[in-house]
């Protein structure tokens, strides 16, 4: 079918075909002399649809004819992916080639039914202390990194990354969904020097990209995620910014008309939302455990863009301004942090005693940091000065030095196995350290 434009607004195109012979939503549609795709979004009347494009629409004029493809976009899935950058359309970015391969599938399908999906208790491990210890990891789950602007939401995510490539020989999908070029372009530099780039399929839709990029380049890393689930793999799923995939859903809805919601949210926030996350999960055949990082907007939790991503989750990470500004790093909030993973039954008694009891510590000297303001730590009771000491002491060993981090820190980068973590916050709650000076614990790997 041949239809031609007769509107242009932004990224959305108003294109009218034969009467009652129009495409089916989410059809791909191609301007063939500009080499630009776009996407069905709405069907007006009985010759009218409202498209997006994937693609800048400068130099696009009324009357272009446009071809509907007939199918929805479709993106190169398997092996032929890893090490290599790719956009929304599946084609290849990095300068290396074409991929030459046949097998594609379309960026949209529905989530597997309920009887081919899979549950397991098996606890991932990140080789980093304070994810480890207190907000556990499920292999096969979905994990959210919290915070504002710059507390290191990027840093951890490659920092996870680099170890579940190097140290568990796994394969990685990293979606970057509306972030920095310059991120991007580092990132890929860094996955190559620590020789793990072959293990990692990247899927880029950048900030300075339009909007139907940034909103459909999560679907297609996605789709070549599930293709190596449904082969047999355990894959991790790196999504940064799950929040620049909602900001690109408002600049769309926008333009489409929609009454915007709370905040000037699109109306379809949740729903949009919950298809995207519906898919990513584990079978039969395998796994997917996505880590996504959720920039919170002025630092509030309560916006409804992350709000509405926390109920998806089974373990949150809360980045904290605070404790960055401590100098501790990973600058993860030990109080706010959760896992539903945390559990006797999963996580075995010791464990989960000793996480509680590293939280009670920090907990109580939360509270008593006030009176030590005040009065000063002397007039604490015997009891307290233990508690606040070990609580201390427990704060600078949550810090640790990342690979990643290398460059920036000059101290060499540490994995750490949960045994040898649980052993060791261990010993400073049962008070074998007690008289060892704080600062000894500050960005050390074991002790």
């Amino acid at each position: 079918m041949i239809g031609r434009i007769i509107q242009i607004l932004g990224s959305i195109l108003e294109i009218e075909f034969k009467k009652n012979n129009i495409p089916k939503i989410y059809n791909a549609l191609y301007i063939p002399n500009l080499n630009i795709y776009l996407e069905v979004q709405q069907q007006i009347g009985k010759n009218l649809i409202k498209a997006i494009a994937f693609g800048t629409t400068n130099g696009i004029k009324r009357n272009t004819l446009v071809i509907d493809t007939g199918k929805p976009i479709l993106t190169p899935v398997g092996d032929i992916t890893l090490g290599r950058i790719l956009n929304v359309l599946g084609e290849p970015i990095d300068n290396k080639g074409n991929l030459n391969t046949l097998k594609k599938k379309p960026i949209h399908s529905i989530p597997p039914k309920f009887s081919e999906q899979k549950f397991n208790n098996n606890i991932l491990e990140t080789g980093i202390k304070v994810i480890d210890l207190l907000c556990p990891f499920l292999k096969g789950g979905k994990i959210g990194l919290f915070g504002g602007a710059g507390v290191g939401k990027t840093v951890n995510m490659m920092e996870l990354i680099r170890n579940i490539a190097i140290e568990h020989k796994g394969c990685s999908v990293f979606i970057g969904v509306g972030e920095r070029s310059r991120e991007g372009n580092d990132f890929y530099y860094e996955m190559k020097e620590s020789n793990v780039l072959d293990k990692v399929s990247l899927i880029y839709g950048q900030m300075n990209e339009p909007s139907g990029n940034r909103l459909r380049v999560a679907l297609t890393g996605l789709t070549i995620a599930e293709e190596f689930r449904n082969s047999g793999k355990d894959v991790l799923l790196f999504i940064d910014n799950i929040y620049r995939f909602t900001l690109a859903g408002t600049e769309v809805s926008a333009m489409l008309g929609r009454t915007p919601s709370a905040v000037g949210y699109q109306p379809t926030l949740a729903e949009e939302m919950g298809k995207l996350q519906e898919r990513i999960t584990s079978t039969n055949n395998g796994t997917i455990t996505s880590v996504q990082a959720i920039y919170v907007p002025a630092d509030d939790l309560t916006d409804p863009s992350p709000s509405t991503t926390f109920s998806h989750l089974d373990s949150t990470i809360v980045l904290s301004r605070q404790i960055a500004e401590l100098g501790i790093y990973p600058a993860i909030d030990p109080l706010e942090s959760y896992s539903k993973q945390l559990d006797p039954y999963i996580v075995g008694e010791e464990h989960y005693y000793i996480a509680n009891k590293v939280k009670f510590y920090l907990q109580k000297y939360k509270e008593l940091k006030d009176t030590i303001a005040i009065l000063g730590i002397d007039e604490l009771s015997e009891n307290d000065k233990i508690i606040v000491n070990r609580a201390r002491k427990i704060q600078k060993f949550l810090s640790q030095p990342f690979f990643v981090g290398e460059v920036f820190t000059n101290i060499k980068g540490e994995y750490i196995k949960i045994k040898d973590t649980i052993n060791c916050f261990k010993n400073i709650i049962n008070g074998v350290y007690d008289k060892i000076n704080e600062k000894n614990f500050y960005m050390i790997g074991k002790i």
